[in-house]
């Protein structure tokens, strides 16, 4: 006899209201797994730099199934040390992008990926007599925050109305037993990812500007307007994101 209790029923929907306001129905583990197991879609979740972008994440039934076969790789292909392991951890998480229209989704997406690279560290560090560190952990969150997007992949806006932005964390002269990864992250506007446009490396899509204080002894020209500085991002190591390093950009 089958067990139909409630702890064991994959639930696909919240309510009927949702799917009528927002066509929301989840896909099914067995069928996520069975998707992913199509041969291009398998090779990719083994490479470390393949990306993945889901337009309607939900919970994260996708991107949580992608991770957790990228850190299985990891722990195959860089678990040798675990400086290596964080490093190769991280650029594998800085891989995975989602767009999800209702906060709650957003919100449980993040937190369920989060949880697998949290458990998947830490049985890491427990391997190699070691502690999770706290500068790996942090930078997890940051990568996961800027990689999960609240909006509607349709209009490209975020819930706020502004446009959805996603951050690349490009790695650095990345050489083959490196231990440590060096990143330069860059920010793209959703529209300008589906268009494949370039922008020069480090570039804000946030358009922080500093505004210089004129000092008391420049000149009085009534025409003289305050300058305006562009911020981008410094290349770091990749377990010290969290820090969101920037630097003055001249123009």
């Amino acid at each position: 006899m089958k067990d139909t209790s409630e702890s064991v029923i994959e639930k696909i929907i919240k309510s009927k209201k949702r799917i009528q306001n927002h066509g929301e129905v989840f896909t099914p583990r067995r069928i996520v797994k069975k998707m992913l197991d199509m041969p291009n879609i398998r090779d990719a979740c083994q490479n470390l730099t393949s990306t993945f972008l889901e337009p309607a994440a939900g919970e994260g039934a996708f991107l949580v199934e992608i991770l957790n076969r990228k850190m299985k790789m990891i722990e195959k292909n860089y678990g040798d040390e675990l400086t290596r392991y964080e490093n190769y951890s991280l650029l594998a998480l800085s891989t995975l992008y989602g767009v999800e229209l209702l906060e709650d989704n957003a919100q449980r997406c993040v937190m369920n990926m989060y949880q697998v690279y949290y458990d998947a560290y830490q049985q890491q560090a427990r391997e190699h007599d070691g502690k999770v560190k706290n500068k790996v952990l942090d930078s997890a969150k940051l990568i996961i925050s800027n990689n999960i997007a609240q909006g509607n992949f349709l209009t490209k806006l975020s819930s706020n109305g502004n446009p959805i932005i996603f951050s690349e964390w490009q790695p650095i002269n990345l050489r083959k037993n490196a231990k440590t990864i060096k990143v330069q992250r860059t920010e793209f506007t959703l529209e300008e990812i589906l268009n494949e446009e370039e922008k020069e490396c480090g570039e804000s899509s946030k358009h922080a500007v500093k505004i210089e204080q004129l000092d008391l002894f420049d000149s009085y020209d009534d025409e003289a307007e305050p300058k305006e500085k562009r911020l981008k991002y410094v290349p770091v190591k990749i377990t010290e994101v969290y820090k969101e390093e920037m630097e003055e950009v001249d123009g």
